[in-house]
């Protein structure tokens, strides 16, 4: 989060993206798993005005909270932070881990299984999962919201495959990790002096969000609170902070939604490009440092060893999940989830 560093830009300065749409015959229908987020209200009314339907889950713990809900009203998600100790000290932490996976994963994992027969049986459609670049690169103080993210996404690879042959396709869109966890419910775990900023400087992210909530003297965690509670807040930020923070995806949604060849992934802003192309470098570095043990295991001295100790290119395959290579059909009608 601090390489996005939105504060130094001024509002003159920053120019919102212009929100696109591709080519298509008639409105097509959206399916949004919850619409009370910044970013899910700000893709509603572009939707809307673009004349394309939306159907979208109200969840009745956040329509009930009028801060939370304000937004929708004039026309969910949640993070949990806290170090994988922090989050094994009792029973309250260790069920804040089972809350994440049910709210991250196993939710959208229950509105894929309802929506595919429909999809299937129409021979089109488009799912499209919102996570973050947490689905690439681990963040520390935040283990069990990049587990359930990386879940969510290996679930999504193997799911590309399975629909495919029925004209469906998949997209995974990965905003910076600021965006899904500003914009929605921060839950902060008790946290153990151990891994306090003075005395372990990896979770460094709990200090950034803790900044961010105690701007606002409504949602301020005082120092006895963070020690000892579990401490859940919304962030308040300003009305143009949050357009600045989220219509980049929420350009990205409406330029892919419906695409006939969409991608498979897409990573959202600069930041987020270079982050994961940063990983991505140190994963291909580390594999060249050791291809020779991971090789030296092969009982059959293959064409592929070879190659791989020798540097040489082992083709085309790959394992991307890309469905994009699909016929596609008509855009007419197609329905969109994340």
């Amino acid at each position: 989060m601090a390489e996005r560093k939105m504060s130094e830009a001024g509002p003159s300065k920053v120019q919102i993206p212009t929100v696109s749409f591709p080519t298509h015959n008639s409105p097509r229908v959206w399916f949004l798993t919850s619409a009370l987020s910044p970013l899910a209200v700000r893709l509603i009314k572009h939707l809307l005005a673009h004349g394309d339907y939306v159907a979208a889950g109200l969840p009745p713990a956040e329509i009930e909270d009028d801060d939370r809900s304000a937004e929708f009203r004039e026309l969910i998600n949640e993070s949990v932070v806290g170090t994988v100790e922090e989050l094994s000290t009792n029973t309250y932490t260790q069920n804040l881990v089972r809350d994440q996976f049910e709210t991250i994963f196993f939710s959208q994992v229950n509105f894929i299984k309802a929506t595919l027969p429909r999809l299937r049986d129409r021979h089109n459609g488009h799912i499209m999962i919102l996570t973050g670049i947490s689905g690439h690169i681990g963040t520390p103080g935040m283990p069990m919201y990049c587990a359930s993210i990386w879940a969510l996404e290996g679930y999504c690879d193997s799911l590309a495959y399975e629909i495919a042959p029925f004209n469906i396709k998949l997209t995974i869109v990965q905003p910076n990790k600021e965006i899904p966890v500003l914009t929605n419910k921060i839950i902060f775990a008790p946290q153990l002096p151990q891994y306090e900023s003075g005395n372990n400087p990896a979770p460094g992210l709990r200090d950034i969000l803790t900044n961010v909530v105690n701007t606002n003297p409504e949602t301020k965690i005082s120092s006895r609170e963070n020690k000892t509670d579990i401490v859940s807040r919304y962030p308040k930020l300003p009305s143009e902070a949050r357009d600045r923070l989220v219509m980049e995806t929420v350009h990205a949604l409406t330029a892919i939604g419906g695409h006939e060849n969409p991608p498979a992934r897409h990573i959202v802003g600069f930041e987020g490009v270079a982050s994961v192309k940063e990983k991505l470098k140190t994963v291909s570095e580390e594999l060249e440092d050791f291809v020779e043990v991971s090789c030296s295991v092969d009982i059959f001295k293959s064409d592929v060893r070879r190659a791989a100790l020798s540097g040489g290119n082992r083709g085309e395959e790959s394992a991307s999940g890309s469905v994009s290579g699909n016929t596609a059909g008509p855009s007419s009608g197609v329905e969109n989830l994340f």
